[in-house]
């Protein structure tokens, strides 16, 4: 797969052309068209990494944090982040356009590639069914993406003619879902595990991945027995073998990409296919550009003391002037916060002085700046910093869609909404992720029945947030949660950076509205409607 993204670049120009060929008796051979382009597995492989390419971006990857209560987008307004996290947008912003635009564009590659493959001539069966099984998971998940944002969306089964689609109405999201979960169904049995793929084949689309994406459909749609079962399927290793990678900050390392953890990523190569997002995410220091998206207090506030007690509860040890210190680990795995011990390329280290006053040399300022965008919040991010590039931020690391820590948290989850928590449970997910965070102390793994189905959900629930923070989750969780009134409205915050008459020196940061009566769905794009009358619009929109 990494091999095959160093072509990708030469794709885009194929799919136009098939987009706009005509049938002809006679085909043209100054370029493709449907009768001369299918005539090898290799000519149909450049259609299907087009439809891989077009999955997700990495900008939706990382800004999607900042539609959350998790970071802000403070300087720019990228993927629409900064407009949508403050409840200011309408059916006319760019990421709304551009999120209906893309999705249904990679449905249309999977649409041509199915309607096309089974010309190809002196084809391996097995090849092509499984080509035709990775292209229906794609498909699947476009529509899966389209339906959590939009709710009713069009049903592309196939790829339409020029009359449907300027005609063509919404299908119910109940009808969506049960479409993308019988093509998972069906494509399952046809894809390989990944014990079973070659190296060169690593980053494929796998039994695993597939079944991923089922639980997380029925995770999005509260079927809890469901979950239970194919999570439960999945641990007893049904499906692969997958476990928990024994290193949260090595987990995001280049070097240990396609580890046991990883079910499905975003595939990129160095220097051929990079990302470059950490340019406005970490420190000025480091080499990076005024910041463009910084992590919340919020967020910080959110991971635990050692001790396994959230930082205002009795007992806790939490201490307001020092509150970075006897906190879990994967704050430091993720956050970059004042006085960070930043780890170079090269294995040295240096502090990150980022509170106003706190660099002891005029040589090495402070990186906050009141009113500037050095860091809007006082913090940058560190999860996915490559540090086998180290000042060169263009990365090419594998962003991880799929992990086998959300098996394991959808699995406890569905557990405790059926009031089914038990010791046993909670020693395989909440007290497995611990562990390998660092925790040691007992009062923060051993389970608590006194918490209660209450107290345990929003155990989970926050267990959720760190560990998969700065990984584009937190909002799908939030939407689905019906929390999303209660932790986007009001003030994004900063650090302790601030007067002390104003959030107890919390910086305001945003004010941010969510009206629970429209923005839990995504407007329909106003263009789409202009040019298709039949599309109807969301509510209050």
């Amino acid at each position: 797969m990494k091999n095959i993204f160093k072509h990708i670049k030469f794709v885009p120009l194929v799919f136009l052309l098939l987009v706009s060929c005509e049938d002809l008796d006679q085909a043209p051979e100054d370029r493709f068209t449907d009768s001369n382009y299918w005539t090898s597995v290799e000519k149909a492989q450049l259609m299907l990494n087009t439809a891989y390419s077009q999955m997700q971006k990495s900008q939706y990857f990382f800004y999607n944090e900042a539609l959350s209560d998790n970071a802000y987008n403070g300087r720019g307004d990228n993927a629409g982040a900064a407009s949508i996290g403050a409840g200011i947008y309408d059916p006319s912003l760019g990421r709304i356009k551009e999120e209906w635009n893309e999705r249904y564009g990679g449905i249309k590659s999977c649409n041509l590639l199915l309607e096309n493959i089974d010309k190809v001539p002196n084809a391996d069966p097995g090849v092509i069914a499984r080509m035709k099984a990775e292209a229906r998971f794609l498909r699947a998940f476009q529509h899966f993406q389209l339906t959590t944002w939009f709710g009713d969306i069009p049903l592309l089964k196939k790829d339409p003619s020029l009359e449907e689609a300027v005609s063509i109405s919404r299908t119910s999201h109940a009808e969506v879902i049960q479409y993308v979960l019988s093509e998972l169904d069906a494509v399952i049995p046809t894809l390989p595990k990944n014990t079973q793929i070659a190296t060169t084949d690593r980053g494929k689309i796998t039994m695993g991945a597939a079944v991923a994406l089922k639980a997380r459909v029925l995770l999005y749609e509260g079927r809890w027995e469901d979950v239970i079962q194919v999570t439960q399927q999945f641990m007893a290793s049904a499906y692969g073998t997958y476990s928990l990678f024994p290193s949260y900050e090595g987990l995001f390392q280049q070097a240990n990409e396609y580890n046991s953890e990883d079910i499905l990523s975003l595939q990129y190569v160095p220097i051929d296919r990079t990302w470059g997002e950490f340019f406005d995410m970490a420190p000025i220091s480091a080499g990076a550009r005024l910041n463009a998206l910084a992590p919340t207090q919020e967020l910080v506030d959110s991971y635990l003391m050692l001790n396994g007690k959230r930082i205002n509860e009795t007992g806790s040890g939490y201490n307001e002037n020092d509150p970075y210190t006897n906190r879990d680990p994967r704050l430091t795995g993720t956050v970059v916060y004042d006085q960070y011990n930043w780890k170079d390329a090269d294995g040295s280290s240096r502090i990150i002085y980022i509170k106003p006053g706190s660099s002891p040399t005029d040589n090495r300022p402070d990186e906050f700046v009141q009113g500037s965008s050095s860091t809007p919040t006082g913090y940058f991010t560190r999860k996915y910093y490559d540090v086998e590039h180290g000042t060169d931020l263009k990365s090419g690391i594998n962003l991880m869609l799929f992990r086998y820590a959300d098996i394991l948290l959808m699995y406890a989850e569905a557990k405790n909404e059926l009031s089914q928590m038990n010791s046993t449970v909670w020693d395989q997910t909440i007290k497995a992720l611990r562990s390998r965070a660092g925790f040691t102390d007992a009062a923060a793994l051993n389970y608590n029945s006194a918490l209660g189905q209450a107290g345990l959900k929003e155990v989970i629930r926050n267990e959720r947030r760190v560990e998969f923070a700065m990984e584009g989750l937190r909002i799908f969780d939030i939407r689905r949660w019906k929390i999303a009134e209660d932790v986007l409205n009001g003030y994004a915050h900063g650090a302790k950076f601030g007067v002390s008459s104003i959030d107890n020196g919390y910086l305001r940061v945003n004010l941010r509205t969510f009206d629970p009566e429209k923005h839990y769905l995504w407007p329909i794009p106003r263009d789409e409607r202009l040019i298709n009358t039949n599309l109807s619009q969301n509510p209050n929109w």
